[in-house]
């Protein structure tokens, strides 16, 4: 295992997080659309969701830091930095889909996809740092109920 350096862990804790600004920026805000559309049961407070997803996002940099310090050379360090890409590209894009432009449909079929990005993911991770892979449930358990909320929208909407 590669030593500690808390340069390498910003740097992935903060590129996840610049990765969520960009798409919060780019998907032109949440607030105006999701207070005027029908949510499912259990949909939580709009200002809830930055909050949880900075979280996730600093988890979600932790967990790939983890993998990257690992000495594994082989192809499972490698395929669980990939996953982490995928899945973090296709989580740049669910809010451009869904607030920019409110594709509700194609929003909850993402939504799903990234949920089985992101258990691909922590299974590949878990093979590497069983830490990582723990640090990262939240962020499963998260896109679950997110997968909901998306399909809920989409089918009330």
């Amino acid at each position: 295992m590669k030593k500690f350096s808390l340069t390498d862990l910003l740097i992935f804790m903060v590129s996840a997080e610049l990765t969520g600004a960009l798409s919060a920026l780019l998907s032109g805000g949440y607030s105006g659309l999701y207070s005027g559309i029908r949510n499912p049961p259990l949909s939580p407070p709009g200002w809830l969701f930055p909050i949880v997803w900075a979280v996730l996002y600093a988890l979600m940099g932790v967990g790939a830091y983890l993998v990257y310090r690992n000495d594994d050379t082989g192809s499972d360090r490698k395929t669980a930095l990939g996953l982490y890409v995928i899945q973090l590209g296709v989580n740049f894009l669910w809010s451009i889909i869904f607030f920019r432009f409110r594709l509700f449909a194609l929003a909850a079929f993402t939504a799903v996809v990234l949920a089985i990005l992101v258990f691909a993911m922590l299974v590949s991770f878990r093979k590497v740092s069983r830490t990582a892979a723990a640090v990262n449930i939240p962020y499963l358990i998260w896109l679950i109920f997110a997968a909901y909320l998306s399909v809920g929208v989409w089918l009330l909407n």
